[in-house]
């Protein structure tokens, strides 16, 4: 499994977990505004941390931590994945996987052989808006659509999430995001945080108040939904 970069410990990223966060490169999606914009577009001379080194890590801090994200990039486009993640439950870990949804097969099979723990998936926008903020002419709205229904059946803890831009989010495109996940467990708005690690830099964070207004026209569709990040 070739793998990007680890972090030691989080105490934010998996809740009630303390946990490692491991990072995979490549992604079939393009949104101007991603955060991890290296593990996008990478090259051969871009930082790699070695399976065993990751493993070994984790063998150590048994005890210590509890939990470890796996996130991109795209974690779902490696065909190796699997075998990664049994090592790691073999440890006793459990497993956040972030993931934007498109690799529905894989995110089945990887439930089903009880590899994960808990799924967080991106919403990127609304269906009609999806292209536009995914950077991508086809961003397979069909298989982000059977993610969606097979995350909804419960086979594991989930939550839809969305991170808003004022540049590419406005007040339409919530009732269609209801729409598109209705009946789900959890719903966040994140809030977006501009660094240099953007793929573009630049673009304006939407403010709280503006933000409850978005959850509010989803919150009555889901279970549970909050901002976070604010």
């Amino acid at each position: 499994m070739e793998l990007f970069g680890l972090e030691k410990l989080s105490l934010v990223d998996y809740d009630s977990h303390t946990a490692a966060t491991v990072f995979t490169g490549g992604c079939n999606f393009r949104c101007p505004f991603c955060h991890n914009g290296s593990l996008v577009v990478t090259s051969k001379n871009d930082f790699r941390i070695s399976e065993d080194e990751v493993l070994g890590y984790l063998t150590k801090r048994k005890g210590l931590l509890d939990g470890l994200v796996v996130t991109g990039g795209e974690p779902t486009l490696h065909k190796d994945l699997a075998d990664f993640l049994r090592k790691v439950k073999d440890l006793g870990y459990d497993i956040k996987l972030d993931t934007n949804g498109t690799s529905p097969e894989m995110l089945a099979s990887l439930a089903s052989s009880r590899l994960v723990d808990y799924v967080a998936m991106d919403i990127k926008s609304s269906p009609s808006s999806y292209s536009l903020v995914a950077g991508v002419s086809d961003p397979r709205l069909d298989k982000i659509a059977e993610s969606v229904a097979f995350l909804k059946k419960g086979s594991v803890p989930y939550e839809f999430r969305t991170t808003v831009i004022s540049e590419f989010h406005s007040e339409k495109d919530f009732p269609e995001i209801a729409d598109f996940i209705d009946g789900a467990d959890k719903y966040f708005i994140q809030k977006y945080r501009d660094s240099d690690g953007c793929l573009q830099s630049g673009f304006t964070p939407v403010p709280e108040e503006t933000a409850a207004k978005y959850l509010s026209i989803v919150a009555p569709h889901v279970g549970y939904a909050a901002l976070r990040g604010y």
